[in-house]
């Protein structure tokens, strides 16, 4: 789109600081993801193959479930370091958008495997068939012991980065699910009742769906380059609209620039000018503590909404 004829001041605010809210993954968790994939993967070909011996769909689904967050893992550790890697002359901001598309495929094969296993659990309510209550119990106590110490290697990371954070919510989860299998069997085992295992083979199912579907709703979302959940526009808008020397606010802009990042472009409209390059700093460092948006870039007019030709709120 062209430039509107109209005085543009010469430079713009653009937030590239080291450590700048880049929200990478610390070199030092490539040992975790590695750990915790080989970890789990083992886990889940033992458990999916004592599901089959021991005719538990329970356990199968929890296979399933360990599957899933083991993709989980390696989406995580490859956002980590593909976002590490710099831009070039045609991907200008890098890689960093991969990790958004590999969670959106990652949760359309996740919704495609639990229709198998929820499948496969109805059949058995009307097919009742033996289930090996021990193995059920023993196989997936070693899953929360796997699950549990995977979790732990995540644990220090949590609160610094949100890639970090949903790898150890998802094992940390993983336990949970595995200790229910466990009392599942102890249950079978007591009553003798074979529709236990089918009915938690769907409350796994259940557990599976929710948080499939809620990465697929936001990987989606990030994907139309909507505002990031958590941050407020209407707050941004304001933030920006009463800086001293504003008088108009538009082409607000406001994305995912990868499941970790968020990017930001506006242009202000200051009769007198902009205050200087120190002023343009100050407010990309505002926008990084408040709103979390570590990537902004501002422009600043002098001329008031109408001269400019991206003003109007139906103009991109």
């Amino acid at each position: 789109m062209s430039v509107p004829a109209h005085d543009h001041a010469d430079h713009a605010g653009h937030d590239h600081k080291p450590g700048g809210g880049h929200a990478h993954a610390p070199a030092n968790f490539g040992t975790a993801f590695g750990v915790g994939v080989s970890l789990n993967l083992g886990f889940v070909a033992i458990e999916a193959t004592y599901g089959f011996l021991a005719n538990s769909v329970a356990l199968i689904a929890d296979a399933g479930h360990n599957f899933s967050d083991v993709l989980g893992l390696i989406v995580a550790w490859a956002a980590s370091i593909l976002a590490r890697r710099k831009p070039s002359q045609r991907y200008t901001y890098g890689l960093r958008s991969s990790s958004i598309l590999a969670a959106l495929i990652n949760a359309v094969l996740l919704l495609v495997a639990v229709g198998a296993i929820a499948f496969e659990a109805v059949r058995r309510f009307s097919e009742p068939s033996p289930v090996a209550g021990w193995t059920v119990i023993i196989v997936a106590s070693i899953g929360i012991v796997i699950n549990g110490a995977t979790a732990l290697l995540f644990m220090r990371g949590g609160k610094g980065d949100l890639n970090i954070r949903g790898a150890f919510l998802h094992m940390a989860a993983d336990a949970g699910v595995s200790a229910g299998v466990v009392l599942g069997g102890f249950a079978i085992l007591a009553t003798g009742w074979l529709w236990i295992d089918p009915l938690i083979s769907l409350l796994v199912v259940v557990v599976i769906v929710i948080g499939a579907w809620s990465l697929l709703r936001d990987a989606t979302t990030m994907t139309l380059h909507a505002v990031p959940p958590g941050i407020d526009p209407q707050a941004v808008r304001l933030f920006l609209s009463s800086q001293p020397g504003v008088v108009e606010l538009h082409d607000l802009h406001i994305w995912a620039m990868s499941t970790t990042e968020t990017a930001l472009t506006c242009h202000l409209v200051m009769p007198d000018g902009s205050p200087g390059d120190s002023f343009l700093a100050e407010l990309a460092d505002a926008l990084r503590a408040r709103f979390s948006i570590p990537h902004a870039t501002i422009q600043v007019e002098t001329v008031r909404e109408g001269g400019c030709a991206l003003a109007p709120d139906h103009v991109v």
